[in-house]
């Protein structure tokens, strides 16, 4: 594995600063957040017991963020995120979420292999809420990753007349609604 595909090592001292074992000097969670940022992965361990503390410090980095008005996450997929860690929606929520921007990141060919996981998670309880709720979260995002590394956007094509635009915008949203109404019947 060469060494840019190899995750970004920061050790954590005693002292809690970070350090960067490539460019041996101290960091902070701005200068890691650049890290993942620009595309790099990113492992966080503690000097001392080994422990990996990744997750810890990524959402700290969210933390910080949404503490700064750098709303990405909407209040209702925050209630959402707190109401799922339940012992029934542990076990999809997470393969739930990282499907959800694998599609983002890979694009609308996604949507056609998540059918089966779908129709599983249709069963569970609160799926349509969820749903929704995936749905704001996806717009949200979308808007602010238009200039993230390693997001696949569509290659543009010349502007269409406003009628143009309407006719496309309800044909595909009957396309939606007839995705959607197949998914419905798939979880009953």
């Amino acid at each position: 594995m060469s060494d840019s595909q190899k995750p970004l090592l920061i050790k954590r001292y005693a002292s809690r600063r970070l350090y960067n074992t490539e460019s041996s000097d101290y960091v902070t969670l701005e200068d890691i957040a650049g890290f993942i940022r620009s595309g790099r992965e990113v492992q966080i361990v503690d000097l001392k017991t080994g422990d990996d503390l990744t997750r810890q410090y990524l959402l700290q980095i969210i933390a910080e963020h949404e503490s700064r008005g750098e709303n990405v996450l909407p209040i209702e997929v925050l209630t959402d995120l707190v109401r799922s860690y339940t012992a029934q929606a542990q076990s999809v929520v997470p393969q739930f979420l990282q499907m959800s921007f694998d599609m983002l990141r890979e694009g609308p060919g996604k949507l056609a292999a998540m059918n089966p996981m779908m129709a599983q998670m249709s069963k569970m309880p609160g799926f349509e809420a969820m749903q929704r709720q995936q749905q704001a979260f996806l717009e949200s995002m979308m808007s602010g990753w238009s200039s993230m590394p390693g997001i696949t956007q569509p290659e543009e094509e010349p502007a269409a007349a406003p009628e143009e635009d309407d006719e496309d915008l309800s044909a595909i949203r009957k396309q939606l609604a007839a995705l959607e109404a197949k998914l419905s019947k798939m979880g009953r």
